[in-house]
């Protein structure tokens, strides 16, 4: 902790904004104020150039070019955007959507309001990883689907997506790809072309830029795809998103991809080591810890654990030196279940004790190594008060005597 406060470890739910990123950003809130839809003058050509800079930045990163890239407020907009103006445009071809269970509500809330007015929606299983199989897509798409929407990488257990397998299958068959690439992008490698994305949605607040600015990728060729504008009022993006451009969250955004596209190959590798590092200190200093999520398939810096015989939101009582979050909940206003771990099959009382660990560009193995700490031993005390571990500790230490 540093000046009273917690070990950041919830990278996953937002990042600080990197010092480099608020360095670009500053001249746009202070002197380059203008409009980037002013052309008459210096002050809009200035803004308007410091946006085109960032789209180029944007589309670097995740191998599109600059005419796909169209700005948002977050990646909340851009997926009601792409799914919302995809189903809008194309309804006259079909009225199917396949996504899949362990969606972020950014997905899912859409797609539920699609079908509550009249499309028919599939919602896909996963395996126990959190892992969607391509055949499940290819089974599921009709002459009547017209997009499936599929995320990169889990926000709660950082399992990865065969995305490019889902894209093979869908361009086979000539149905759209959204890929909500919100966790994914600049954590690994994204390039639209290879994966057979059609659409793709990001947020600058989790690669270290600003809240409030995403962005969503749309294919211009092969195929062109086309969308019903969901903001009206003034034709900006080339009519997909009415609204006057935010110049200094846009300009962070993309500084902030630029920093990760030439960052992230080694930045994995020690986030990767640094996640490892945690888990295995974990299991050194408490048994009975169990790996939410698939176990090589995911992000390099999320780690989701459950703790048996220990209830969630004690042991969140007792790491008040962690900023982690709780797999109790699927946000802090909800009281039902991970929807992510119940449709892995974990079980309710697992669900109650799994903790979600997420590290970042600022995480120290010294941090790791107090994490681990504040982990086996708040775990412990919760688990010296309760009746079942003592009696599942005498009951294994009975049957290990018989075999002995």
């Amino acid at each position: 902790m540093s000046d009273g406060m917690p070990i950041y470890l919830d990278y996953n739910a937002t990042t600080p904004i990197d010092p480099r990123v608020l360095d670009a950003m500053m001249p746009f809130l202070t002197s380059a104020y203008g409009n980037p839809a002013s052309k008459s003058h210096a002050f809009g050509w200035q803004a308007e150039a410091a946006v085109e800079t960032a789209r180029e930045q944007l589309a670097d990163l995740i191998g599109a070019s600059t005419r796909e890239i169209v700005w948002t407020a977050g990646a909340t907009e851009s997926n009601n955007l792409a799914l919302r103006g995809a189903a809008e445009m194309y309804r006259d071809r079909g009225q199917h959507i396949i996504t899949c269970r362990t969606e972020h509500r950014a997905v899912l809330d859409p797609c539920q309001h699609l079908a509550e007015a009249g499309w028919l929606l599939t919602v896909l299983d996963v395996d126990p990883t959190g892992r969607l199989d391509p055949q499940q897509v290819a089974d599921a798409i009709t002459d009547q689907t017209v997009l499936v929407s599929v995320m990169a990488a889990n926000n709660e257990v950082g399992t990865l997506h065969p995305i490019a397998e889902i894209g093979a299958v869908c361009k086979a068959r000539g149905v759209l790809l959204h890929c909500d690439a919100t966790q994914a992008v600049g954590k690994v490698p994204i390039d639209v072309q290879t994966m057979g994305i059609d659409l793709l949605s990001a947020s600058g607040h989790k690669i270290y830029g600003p809240k409030g600015v995403g962005c969503l990728y749309v294919r211009r060729r092969d195929p062109r795809v086309r969308l019903c504008c969901q903001i009206h009022g003034g034709q900006h993006e080339r009519g997909l998103r009415s609204g006057t451009l935010n110049v200094p969250g846009i300009v962070g955004f993309g500084q902030a991809a630029a920093i990760c596209r030439e960052e992230m190959p080694d930045e994995a590798v020690r986030l990767a080591k640094l996640r490892d590092r945690l888990h295995h200190g974990i299991l050194d200093g408490l048994d009975d810890v169990y790996l939410n999520g698939h176990p090589t398939e995911r992000l390099p810096n999320t780690l989701n654990l459950s703790f048996a015989y220990v209830e969630g939101e004690a042991l969140m009582m007792r790491l008040r030196a962690l900023a982690v979050s709780s797999g109790s909940a699927c946000t802090s206003e909800s009281r039902e279940p991970s929807h992510v771990l119940t449709a892995m099959g974990v079980d309710e009382t697992r669900i109650n004790s799994s903790l979600r660990i997420t590290l970042g560009r600022y995480t120290t193995a010294e941090e790791i190594d107090r994490a681990v700490d504040e982990i086996v031993r708040g775990v412990t005390q919760l688990r010296e008060l309760s009746p079942l571990y003592e009696l599942a500790r005498k009951t294994q230490g009975h049957a290990a005597s018989r075999e002995t």
